[in-house]
């Protein structure tokens, strides 16, 4: 199969950068249009000195145009705000070009809960029913005959692939789960910000956007689906000092005669086949920076019969595997590719 021609629009965020990173080394894509209003005109090389010296480093950015994109790729990553998103994408979509949305604008299933969280209309509710939600471990099969694919956000990834079988198999409680995420600073974006200056967040922990995060609802929606009833969870998260990395702690409380043999048993067998999710060995917990640069997503339990509680780790990168590398597995997917080609990259260590 020969190699084909993609873009990305809105190269010039984190997970535009790490797009380009990814589509630097992959052979089975190429990168043919990069766009972005305020850099149109430069070369690739001029905003990410990274890239000096490669082939990809001397393509033009340009302004985004649909036509143009049309005629020239058969894919189109969009890594644009949310309410952009749609509007680009819908165009897209309409001209027969696959889409993989980095936004949140067609994870949502609900118009009216999208609305509600991200306080803007969605112009483009006819294509929610389209739009198949890109985690590929639950969904790839959906994934591979998609056009419009919505990328899931970073907590949710993490949160979703470590309470899936747990929540699956019936081992805990479907009330009363805490879910306590922490992320990088990356995950907040590269506009400029008081909140993320570096002498505002080194030598210091917070937590933001309690009760009102907006990956809230996605994590609902998609928990509920694995329950096959509604489920409600309070969802807490804090910012780290450091630049990426997602580590997310999840408490729930276990059903009466669960076991801790039973629960690792259930575990090893939803993920031993699968390559980018790490089940970690007993008395092993995850860190970020196993998972930097990379599309692992590491998981842990620990059984507590004192408190009678599932306690659940989960550790993945936020631009990695909760963002660009994994619209790249979707990608690959659409396109009839290996689901992890391009995306072997060891950890970023130390």
């Amino acid at each position: 199969m020969s190699v084909i021609p993609v873009g990305l629009v809105g190269v010039t965020g984190y997970t535009g950068m790490e797009l380009t990173r990814i589509l630097s080394n992959h052979t089975k894509m190429k990168l043919v249009r990069v766009t972005s209003r305020a850099e149109a005109g430069k070369k690739l090389s001029d905003i990410y000195p990274f890239l000096n010296g490669m082939e990809l480093g001397g393509l033009e950015i340009t302004a985004p145009d649909v036509e143009d994109l049309e005629k020239n790729c058969k894919l189109v990553f969009l890594a644009v705000p949310h309410k952009t998103a749609m509007n680009i994408g819908g165009q897209l979509f309409d001209k027969g070009i696959k889409v993989v949305d980095l936004s949140a604008d067609f994870r949502i299933h609900d118009r009216e809960t999208y609305e509600e969280w991200y306080k803007v209309d969605h112009s483009r509710e006819d294509l929610l029913p389209e739009a198949v939600y890109g985690l590929p471990e639950f969904y790839r099969d959906q994934v591979k005959d998609a056009s419009l694919v919505a990328n899931p956000g970073c907590y949710p990834t993490s949160v979703i692939v470590g309470l899936t079988p747990a929540l699956k198999e019936g081992l805990v409680e479907l009330e009363d789960i805490v879910i306590d995420s922490k992320s990088g600073t990356s995950g907040a974006g590269r506009k400029a910000s008081v909140g993320t200056l570096f002498c505002e967040v080194a030598d210091s922990f917070k937590a933001y956007g309690l009760t009102t995060h907006r990956h809230t609802p996605e994590i609902e929606q998609e928990l509920s689906a694995v329950a096959g009833e509604s489920i409600t969870v309070s969802f807490n998260t804090h910012l780290l000092p450091i630049d990426r990395g997602i580590l997310s702690t999840i408490y729930t409380k276990m059903k009466a005669g669960v076991t801790a043999e039973q629960i690792r048993a259930v575990y090893e067998k939803a993920y031993s086949a699968e390559k980018m999710i790490r089940f970690l060995p007993e008395g092993m917990l995850p860190e970020t920076r196993w998972v930097k640069g990379t599309m692992f997503c590491d998981v842990a339990v620990v059984p507590d019969s004192r408190t009678g509680r599932l306690i659940i780790v989960s550790a993945i990168d936020n631009l990695c595997r909760g963002a660009s590398g994994q619209a790249v597995a979707n990608a690959n997917l659409m396109l009839g590719f290996a689901e992890t080609e391009g995306l072997g990259m060891a950890p970023m260590m130390p």
